[in-house]
C-alpha cells in the first residue's frame, strides 16, 4: 500500500455514519500487530480514525527473544516495548485486557474482566466497537494432549513464561551449588528436559550452556556448565525439519559438542513431575521439563464469533487476509491458516510472515476505506535461521526463491540473524529511534551484565 497522500472515506457499504471516526481494532500486540499498528497510526492519524491496540500484557517482547530471557542472557526489561508510550508516539491507542468474545452482529469485541494480583477487579468487562478488527493474537504451544504435559512441563509461549523458566532455572542451580558446596565428591546436577526439536527447542538447549558458563561470576563459584545436563526430545527423525538435513545435522553435532543430549524418533507419552516418558520405554529424569513442540492458535479462538477455524484453533482466510465469513475481520500472523493457492501447505508460523502479512493487511484496510480493489497475500520464504547462541548460527536462505538451498553457517549466518531483530526493531520504531535502539544495544552488550539473575 502506497502511503502518499490523504486517505479518504469512500460511501461504501459498511462504512461509519459521517463525523464517527473510523475505527480499526487490532488484538494482539506480536511482531505483526504492532508494526500494522505503527503504520496505520502513522499514515491514517488521529484526526478521522481511531486505531486501537489490544493486548493483555502492557509491553512486547519479540517472541524469537523469549528463549534468550529465559537462559537469563537477555534482560526484558532492557528490550520491551511499552505500548503506552508506542502508542503516544504512533498515533494510536493501547487497551490492556484479553480478548474474550467477538460480537459480529453489533461490530464489537468483547473484553474480559481485568483482575489483579490479590483477585480484586480493576476493570470490569467492556465492549469496543469496530469499523475494522484485525486478529493478531499468535499462537500458544500444542501438547496434542500429552498426559501431564499441561500440569508438569513449561512453556515459553510469553515474557510470564519466559521469566518463570529462568527463576525456576536459577533456583535449581544454587541447590546444585549448594549441595557441591556441602559434598564437592557428589553428583548434584541441573537436569532439563526439552520437549521439541524446532527452532525454539534447539536454540533453548544450546543458550542454556551459554549462561551456565557465567553463573560462576554471579555468585556460585563451584557450579560450572558440566552440572547441567540438557536432553533434547524430537519425535521426528531429525530436529529442526525446515532446515535442509546437512545443516540439520550440523546443528545436532554443534548441540552434542556442546554437552546436549540429543534424542530423535522418541515420541513423549507422559509428563510426570520427576521427568518425561517415552514411547519406547525410557524415563528421562528432570529437574526442569519445557515443552517446545508444536504450535496451534488460543483455545479461545475455537469457532469465535462463529467464524471459521482449523482444527488447531487458527482462523482460515482468504487471500486477502480477511476471514472466510466476514469481510471486515482480518486475520495474521501464527493464528491465521493461509493456504496458497500453488501450494499444499499453511505458511508456516514465522516472524517473517507474520511482518508479511501485516503488510498486506495494512495496504487491504486502506483499499476498502478509499474503496479500492484488494490484493492478494504473496508469502516470499526468505529462508530460517537458527541460532546456537554464541557457539554457532545455522540456517538457510532465500527459502522457496531458490528452493532453500542456499545454506548458510558461522559468522555470516549470524550476522544474518542478528541483523533480523534489528529490521524488527525499524519496523515498530522508525528509522531514527530504531537506529538508535540498535547502537544502544551495541553498548549495552558491554556495560549490562551478560546474565540477568534476579
Amino acid at each position: 500500500m502506497d502511503s502518499e497522500g490523504p486517505v479518504v472515506i469512500a460511501s461504501a457499504a459498511g462504512a461509519p455514519p459521517r463525523g464517527r471516526k473510523t475505527q480499526i481494532v487490532v488484538v494482539g500486540g506480536g511482531a505483526g500487530g504492532l508494526g500494522l499498528v505503527a503504520r496505520l497510526g502513522r499514515t491514517l492519524g488521529r484526526d478521522r480514525f481511531d486505531i486501537i491496540l489490544v493486548d493483555r500484557n502492557q509491553t512486547h517482547i519479540w517472541k524469537p527473544l523469549l528463549h534468550e530471557v529465559a537462559a537469563g542472557s537477555l534482560d526484558a526489561n532492557l528490550d520491551e516495548v511499552g505500548y503506552r508510550g508506542h502508542a503516544y508516539r504512533w498515533n494510536y491507542r493501547f487497551f490492556d485486557g484479553a480478548l474474550e468474545a467477538i460480537d459480529r452482529e453489533r461490530a464489537e469485541i468483547v473484553i474480559a474482566p481485568l483482575i489483579d494480583e490479590t483477585g480484586r477487579e480493576i476493570i470490569g468487562r467492556h465492549r469496543i466497537r469496530y469499523d475494522y478488527l484485525v486478529l493478531a493474537v499468535g499462537s500458544v504451544s500444542n501438547d496434542f494432549g500429552t498426559p501431564g504435559a499441561k500440569a508438569n512441563a513449561l512453556f515459553l509461549d510469553d515474557r510470564a513464561q519466559a521469566d518463570r523458566f529462568r527463576q525456576r532455572l536459577l533456583n535449581q542451580c544454587l541447590r546444585v551449588s549448594r549441595a557441591m558446596s556441602a559434598d564437592p565428591t557428589g553428583d548434584a546436577r541441573v537436569r532439563v528436559v526439552i520437549v521439541g526439536g524446532g527452532a525454539t527447542g534447539v536454540e533453548l538447549a544450546a543458550e542454556l550452556f551459554n549462561a551456565a558458563k557465567g553463573l560462576a561470576y554471579y555468585g556460585l563459584e563451584v557450579f560450572d556448565a558440566r552440572r547441567l545436563s540438557v536432553t533434547l526430545v524430537e519425535a521426528g527423525p531429525r530436529i529442526l525439519p525446515a532446515l535442509p538435513e546437512r545443516l540439520s545435522m550440523a546443528a545436532q553435532a554443534e548441540l552434542e559438542a556442546i554437552g546436549v543430549r540429543v534424542l530423535t524418533g522418541r515420541q513423549v507419552t507422559e509428563v510426570t513431575p520427576e521427568g518425561v516418558a517415552t514411547a519406547s520405554g525410557e524415563f528421562l529424569t528432570a529437574d526442569l521439563r519445557v515443552w517446545a513442540a508444536g504450535v496451534k492458535g488460543p483455545d479461545f479462538l475455537k469457532d469465535i464469533g462463529g467464524l471459521e477455524t482449523s482444527p488447531s484453533n487458527q482462523l482460515v482466510v482468504r487471500d486477502t487476509l480477511q476471514v472466510t465469513r466476514d469481510d471486515r475481520i482480518f486475520a495474521i500472523g501464527d493464528c491465521a491458516r493461509f493456504i496458497p493457492a500453488d501450494g499444499d501447505r499453511p505458511v508456516p508460523p514465522r516472524a517473517q510472515a507474520a511482518h508479511q502479512m501485516a503488510g498486506t493487511a495494512f495496504h487491504n484496510i486502506c483499499a476498502m476505506i478509499r474503496g479500492r480493489p484488494l490484493r492478494p497475500f504473496v508469502y516470499q520464504d526468505k529462508g530460517s535461521l537458527v541460532s546456537l547462541s554464541r557457539f554457532s548460527t545455522v540456517g538457510s536462505l532465500m527459502g522457496n526463491l531458490v528452493g532453500g538451498r542456499m545454506a548458510v553457517e558461522g559468522r555470516i549466518a549470524r550476522m544474518i540473524y542478528v541483523s533480523l531483530y534489528r529490521i524488527h526493531l525499524l519496523a515498530i520504531h522508525g528509522w531514527t529511534k530504531g537506529l538508535t535502539l540498535i547502537a544502544w544495544g551495541q553498548v549495552n552488550q558491554v556495560i549490562r551484565p551478560k546474565l540477568k539473575l534476579h
